[in-house]
């Protein structure tokens, strides 16, 4: 026959619990803040690939097209569009309320996670 825990090794138990609980937690966290670490580095990359390609349009190709040093420049250039009538801003809200407007949903069916023309039934 068991014997019943006493209190103090149910509380042990417990605590035990909880510590479990708040490591899962603290991955949980981080992990959490890894992604988006990682969602905002590509998106800073992408913002970063877009504004050199069109610079490439207005400047023609070299090499060193934007240096280190003139990230500066182009902070302020930006603020100043900003400060003087949010233009960018405007037209990134424009934008997007442009795309909310006219793209669809995406409708997805069965056969957009088929590799083939095999169904799921066709297994059975």
């Amino acid at each position: 026959m068991a014997s019943k825990k006493s209190y103090n090794e149910r509380i042990d138990d417990i605590q035990t619990k909880i510590e479990q609980l708040k490591a899962q937690e603290k991955a949980l966290k981080q992990k959490r803040s890894a992604d988006e670490r990682k969602q905002r580095t590509k998106r800073l990359i992408e913002i970063g690939g877009a504004v050199e390609s069109v610079l490439k349009k207005s400047l023609g190709e070299y090499d060193g097209l934007i240096e280190k040093e003139d990230i500066p420049t182009l902070i302020s250039y930006l603020q100043g569009q900003e400060d003087r009538g949010q233009y960018f801003s405007k037209a990134i809200t424009r934008g997007r309320e442009e795309r909310k407007n006219t793209t669809p949903e995406p409708e997805y069916t069965t056969e957009d996670y088929s590799s083939d023309e095999t169904t799921t039934e066709s297994y059975l």
